[in-house]
């Protein structure tokens, strides 16, 4: 039976000091991979290595911007030259720009840079890491990349038309990227993503919650929507995860996992 098993594999997790992209470290450190944390800010990033390392996990900082070439360059030659190589790329930087958010009004006073922010920090830095570390997976000639979709990919959800367009992009370019990687010489390389549904981080959380503790009306309607009634734990994204970067997804590539709670099977009817 193929093995859920990621002993002395190497992945790396970028955004991976923030609510989800740390459980999904945290879930690959404890199937048995040394976890390189990669973002901007080199403080978070040892902190979330110490956590980690607190959990019996090899864990290694890596400081890069996901959106510059040179420094994620940089980051692919400080980890080969530590670690030797790369078995696996999770791509949980991303997020929500409240200068694109368009819950209170209409989408045309959107300014234009914020829409240019938004779309950047949740498709182009999942492709940069990809090109940048995918390339060492590919001369090896076998790795996983986890791109992080969103239910907002796949049908309209109000006041973040970038996110979701951002999103949508992600699902095509991780199915894109499966097929060409494979058909061009590297068919032990797999491309897949999960679309996480709804769940309670930093980023949302004023959104879904009011300063009293209660759901705010918004929280209220995608409670409805959900079939399991509530919101995900971080930690109940990890077992896709794992089950992605491991050989027991050996023959999956090109999906988009939904971890949802069902949202994205309900009619409302």
């Amino acid at each position: 039976m193929p093995s859920f098993d990621l002993t002395d594999r190497v992945a790396v997790v970028t955004g991976g000091y923030g609510t989800l992209g740390s459980a999904m470290a945290a879930g690959l450190a404890d199937a048995g991979a040394r976890i390189a944390i990669l973002g901007r800010n080199a403080d978070k990033a040892e902190a979330a290595c110490e956590t980690l390392r607190d959990r019996g996990a090899d864990a290694l900082p890596l400081v890069a911007d996901a959106l510059d070439e040179s420094s994620l360059r940089a980051a692919k030659n400080t980890l080969l030259s530590e670690w030797g190589r790369v078995d696996a790329l999770v791509n949980a930087a991303g997020g929500n720009v409240a200068r694109a958010r368009t819950d209170s009004g209409h989408v045309f006073p959107l300014p234009f840079d914020a829409f240019d922010e938004v779309v950047k920090l949740n498709l182009h830095a999942s492709v940069y890491p990809t090109l940048v570390f995918g390339e060492a997976m590919a001369e090896a000639g076998a790795g996983s990349v986890v791109n992080i979709s969103s239910m907002a990919a796949m049908q309209a959800i109000s006041g973040v038309m970038g996110y979701s367009a951002a999103k949508a992009a992600v699902d095509n370019v991780t199915k894109w990227l499966a097929v060409d990687v494979a058909r061009r010489g590297a068919p032990g390389v797999r491309v897949n993503a999960v679309a996480p549904g709804f769940f309670v981080a930093t980023q949302n959380r004023a959104v879904l919650i009011n300063d009293d503790g209660s759901y705010t009306d918004r929280a209220r309607t995608i409670l409805e929507q959900t079939p399991a009634g509530r919101f995900g734990e971080p930690e109940e994204l990890q077992g896709a995860v794992v089950w992605l970067c491991s050989d027991a997804a050996s023959f999956v590539t090109g999906a988009v996992i939904p971890v949802d709670g069902g949202f994205s099977s309900f009619s409302g009817l």
